[in-house]
């Protein structure tokens, strides 16, 4: 898979594909049905299959003041939607310059003289340009093929949204999230410096910020790691993780402090992807430190004891 982060000067190889064009934060069940539709599509044409995505997502550039929503960041994304067989990835910088483009200008530079798509699919809520003034219409009218899919429906008879996945994210409904993803959620992110306090206690953490990823509910989880520089083969392993700001400490920003069961590496400065299984209590403030790490104690042997029933690796 190839990504370009420019439409200027695209080989031709990139070009006359399938375009699916949509943020597909999440990769979720509903944006896999779509693709996988766009998929068969392409085959069928003997043609490639591409995305056009932005980063960072538009609802940061344009809502600067929204918490943090992202379910999968730019890298995460990519290799979502690397497994659904996608061979070009078009993730193009959302600036307000970009986001200032009219329709008729996006159609003519992004599409018409950039990607040069032979076919493009997108949801039926799909709009474009400066104020959301393009519709599938205007495409048309621009002498673009254009296949309009509909989106997919789970238990419930309500669609598959990134939306949904938040709101059972920040409830701690793991299972719902998991099953709406269609895979298990992950935090990804490097591994920084925190005040070390874990290691005085027998405890060291391999810390990191959530940046722009969604604040799950707060609380302490039993997860997989993977340290991403180990290469896409690397294990999975066994920790137990504090998401939150630690009331005993409050912290000013919710953060993850993953203990790593039968570990011993520096790790500052590696990608961790960080894979919540169960959560198994939330965050709670503790009289004196003894109670705390009794309580650690407990978590890691609840966490161990989970793992150890199902193979939650993916």
């Amino acid at each position: 898979m190839m990504v370009y982060n420019s439409i200027e000067n695209l080989p031709p190889a990139a070009q006359n594909c399938f375009l699916a064009i949509g943020n597909f934060d999440g990769v979720h069940r509903g944006h896999q049905a779509l693709l996988a539709q766009a998929r068969a599509m392409a085959q069928t044409a003997g043609k490639t299959l591409a995305v056009l995505t932005f980063e960072p997502h538009p609802r940061a550039l344009l809502r600067p003041d929204d918490p943090p929503f992202r379910l999968t960041p730019g890298a995460a994304k990519a290799r979502g939607l690397a497994t659904q067989g996608v061979d070009h990835i078009f993730s193009l910088p959302f600036t307000w310059d970009f986001a200032s483009q009219s329709a008729e200008q996006f159609i003519a530079h992004i599409l018409k003289t950039g990607i040069k798509p032979h076919t493009i699919i997108i949801g039926p809520d799909f709009r474009f340009g400066q104020m959301r003034r393009g519709t599938p219409d205007m495409l048309r009218a621009a002498g673009l093929d254009v296949h309009i899919l509909e989106k997919t429906i789970c238990a419930g008879d309500q669609e598959i949204s990134s939306s949904r996945i938040r709101q059972a994210l920040q409830q701690g409904d793991l299972d719902t999230a998991r099953d709406l993803l269609g895979r298990a959620w992950e935090i990804e992110g490097i591994v920084i410096k925190g005040d070390q306090r874990g290691r005085t206690i027998g405890y060291p953490t391999a810390n990191m910020s959530l940046g722009e990823t969604i604040h799950p509910a707060y609380g302490v989880y039993a997860t997989l790691v993977k340290i991403v520089e180990d290469g896409p083969d690397a294990p999975w392993l066994d920790a137990a993780t504090n998401i939150g700001i630690r009331p005993m400490f409050e912290v000013a920003v919710g953060q993850v402090e993953t203990y790593i069961f039968d570990f011993d590496r520096d790790i500052y400065g590696k990608t961790l992807r960080v894979c919540p299984v169960q959560r198994l209590r939330g965050e709670a403030r503790f009289d004196d430190l003894d109670t705390l790490v009794r309580q650690i104690e407990k978590d890691c042997e609840a966490a161990r004891a989970l793992l150890a029933e199902t193979d939650y690796r993916t």
